[in-house]
């Protein structure tokens, strides 16, 4: 069944564009709150990011789930990850984050977590979907649901994420900058931090509505690296606006990637003799980290770009460890769902374990070389389904041989064809990319001509 308005993260977009409307949230609480009532009288759990729109988002969702029947508990600014694992600690039947994660803040989105805190399934959502068609109704007065503020809920998570590693485990000694990309986790992320003995040095950690995800954060660490080298840190964290991202900085000032990230927890858990089963990595993760992770024995498989993917790729495998380039990185033995902040964690427990740096952890595995090229796509279709750009990838993958690899991925957000060329050598990595790309666009305007 095709969905109308949920895409693989929930639903997002634009804050007055639809579906991201005050009036449609509202029915959105509404047809979710019916659903879940189905089974009985249900509570809910929503929490949102640091957004201006994220009090007009909340006091919708509020209304409709009230008319619904069911009973909210509201956190206020929490992470994503913080709602899932509170969604599980409170019992709740739902957890709604009102975020559009990484986006700028004049966009907003809606997602869900299920009384399990893992992403909702299908039937669930597919549900909700088929409820909207329906007329707003609202239950008898009697009957409504009440609201009431959860008013230790930034506690729980900070003693949550602590309660990840051993009691006697300690960040003394170390000096770290923290980028809270102005986002969810401003208030959390440096007390975890101290409460565990690092000194820290705080960035972006003043939200007020419309700074999130400015010029900070896990999808733009520059900030970061100037600071870490300005205060001589031993090492720099970044999160994204609403918690699920991680991306490192090194004492050097360089940049350490979620690849890197995954080779380097890997890494330290196979040394410990802890590690079962494999890494999952989707298809974007960098060539090198498949190649690093050979070279040790550790198995890796490739999901499709989502952590939604990746999750269902671990739940495939029984695998506990897997992640995106981009910093979402999914400890399953931990949590349910991308986590940065407890991530960060597990490669600063790395760090001390193996009494080594992050740029000397990171040093194990080399990055290839990467070149992508975006081909316009006048009509949604496969290129891989055509004869001419098929022979071309194999053409191209001939040269690589076992020293790189071909990506042809349609975007899912754009009118393009991304084409992406790994390899050894960045000269002809940009050579091949180029040859390819030009292939796929003559094929494309051929076939729409």
């Amino acid at each position: 069944m095709s969905r109308k308005y949920f895409g693989t993260d929930g639903i997002r977009g634009e804050v007055g564009q639809f579906p991201i409307t005050p009036d449609f949230v509202l029915k959105l609480g509404w047809a979710a709150g019916c659903v879940f009532a189905r089974e009985g009288r249900s509570k809910i759990l929503i929490g949102k990011d640091t957004r201006i729109s994220g009090y007009m988002f909340e006091s919708a969702l509020e209304a409709g789930l009230s008319a619904a029947g069911v009973d909210v508990l509201l956190t206020g600014p929490m992470p994503t990850p913080a709602i899932a694992y509170l969604t599980r600690t409170f019992r709740a039947n739902a957890g709604i984050v009102i975020s559009a994660s990484h986006n700028v803040y004049s966009d907003n989105g809606i997602k869900f977590f299920s009384a399990d805190g893992t992403k909702l399934p299908d039937s669930i959502e597919q549900a909700i979907e088929a409820q909207m068609d329906l007329a707003m109704t609202t239950v008898p007065s009697a009957a409504l649901g009440k609201a009431r503020r959860v008013e230790d809920a930034a506690g729980r998570y900070i003693e949550f994420c602590k309660g990840t590693l051993s009691s006697r485990f300690s960040l003394r000694g170390l000096r770290i900058v923290l980028d809270c990309a102005n986002g969810a986790t401003y208030h959390v992320a440096p007390k975890v931090l101290r409460e565990l003995g690092a000194e820290v040095i705080e960035i972006a950690s003043a939200p007020n509505g419309v700074n999130i995800n400015d010029a900070c954060g896990a999808t733009d660490p520059a900030q970061l690296q100037k600071a870490v080298l300005a205060e001589r840190a031993d090492l720099g964290v970044a999160l994204d606006g609403d918690g699920d991202r991680l991306m490192m900085v090194d004492h050097q000032g360089e940049v350490v990637d979620g690849d890197e990230i995954l080779f380097i927890m890997a890494s330290a858990l196979q040394k410990q003799g802890i590690f079962e089963g494999g890494v999952v990595g989707t298809l974007m993760s960098n060539f090198g980290l498949e190649q690093a992770l050979k070279q040790r024995d550790i198995p890796f498989v490739r999901a499709n770009v989502g952590d939604r993917y990746v999750i269902e790729q671990l739940q495939q495998h029984g695998w506990t460890l897997g992640g995106e380039s981009s910093g979402h990185i999914v400890c399953a033995h931990l949590t349910t769902t991308g986590d940065g902040l407890v991530a960060a964690l597990q490669v600063l427990k790395a760090m001390i374990e193996c009494e080594q740096s992050l740029y000397s952890l990171k040093s194990g595995m080399q990055k290839m070389p990467q070149t992508m090229i975006n081909v316009a796509m006048p009509r949604k279709m496969d290129p891989m389904q055509q004869d001419e750009v098929v022979a071309a990838v194999r053409a191209v993958e001939a040269t690589l041989g076992e020293r790189g690899r071909v990506l042809l991925r349609p975007s899912g957000t754009e009118p393009v064809v991304r084409v992406m060329v790994e390899g050894e050598c960045a000269e002809e990595v940009e050579r091949l990319c180029a040859e390819l790309a030009g292939h796929v666009e003559k094929t494309l305007l051929t076939l729409a001509s």
